[in-house]
């Protein structure tokens, strides 16, 4: 009989220290109610409370996504698109988020889906496509305001889909298609307009090229024979300075001047030029070239009338 009393002993105790004995892990925080009235709230490690009068009530603290069934939307301008999005919270307060709420998935579920109804209601098709960034803030402010008192606070909202029906897909498809071939056409002329001016550029300047290259042989050739003349010049000159020195220098006489003139004569005579002109000073000089032949020819005359004739 004592054996007994001592085995139901202990196994109340046991059932009292399991009941009395919590573990709280370190993402959780434990509400202790007692006869049903919010005690306190335990926070992670081991917790001890009474058993059967006491009652702990675990809450997630993690961040937890929250998957909202894809909603028949329609817009604006009357197109029906299936929206599918997805929720992330985190719990900020145990207390409110087991007394002010029922079943909070089941709320937030609700709650996401009315208000995804109304965001995109009011837009139009095209901006609903491209403007998902702006559905997923105004979605996250609605529901964090609207899940504050349940001490929840929504992180971050994501459209995961948005499907707009057959037709107005393949609308859409044809649409890109067209403006793919015009974003090519224009691609296309502006490659040929663009090969247009820079072959003219390339035209352009090969011909100024040519064209300095030209200037600057002419240049080249003009100083060659500008250089070419003034050497011969310059030679001429120094030449003539040397003779004109050289004669008087020598101090001819004017029998030597006749012979030089008439050397001279002699190869302008060989020349194809129909008039000579003389200079004023060689008249002096032909005078006397004329005074010898005279007196050459008397003297001639004087001795052929002097020898005796053959019939004497």
């Amino acid at each position: 009989m004592e054996t007994f009393i001592v085995i139901v002993l202990a196994v109340l105790a046991f059932i009292f220290i399991s009941k009395a004995v919590y573990i709280v892990r370190q993402h959780e925080r434990g509400v202790v109610a007692r006869f049903g009235a919010y005690r306190r709230t335990a926070d992670p490690g081991l917790t001890f409370i009474f058993p059967f009068v006491d009652s702990l009530i675990r809450v997630d603290m993690r961040e937890t996504v929250l998957d909202v069934m894809p909603q028949d939307v329609i817009t604006e301008d009357n197109a029906a698109v299936v929206v599918d999005a997805v929720v992330y919270y985190e719990v900020t307060d145990p207390f409110r988020r087991v007394y002010n709420v029922v079943d909070f998935r089941t709320a937030a579920i609700k709650l996401a889906q009315t208000n995804l109804r109304n965001i995109v209601g009011h837009m139009q098709l095209d901006e609903v496509l491209i403007s998902r960034d702006v559905v997923n803030a105004q979605l996250r402010q609605v529901l964090d305001d609207a899940t504050d008192k349940w001490g929840v606070r929504v992180t971050r909202v994501e459209l995961q889909a948005i499907e707009p029906p057959r037709d107005i897909v393949d609308a859409m498809s044809r649409q890109m298609k067209a403006e793919r071939e015009k974003r090519a056409v224009i691609l296309d002329a502006e490659g040929v307009r663009q090969a247009a001016i820079l072959e003219a550029e390339g035209e352009k300047r090969a011909r100024i090229l040519r064209a300095e290259g030209e200037a600057e042989a002419i240049r080249q050739i003009a100083d060659a024979d500008k250089f070419k003349e003034y050497t011969v010049a310059e030679g001429e000159a120094l030449a003539i300075d040397k003779v004109f020195s050289a004669i008087h220098e020598g101090r001819p006489t004017h029998d030597l001047l006749a012979v030089k003139y008439l050397e001279a004569l002699a190869r302008i005579a060989d020349g194809k030029a129909t008039k000579i002109f003389l200079p004023l000073e060689a008249t002096g000089v032909l005078a006397g070239i004329a005074a010898i032949g005279d007196v050459f020819e008397e003297g001639r005359r004087s001795a052929a009338s002097e020898s005796p004739s053959p019939e004497q």
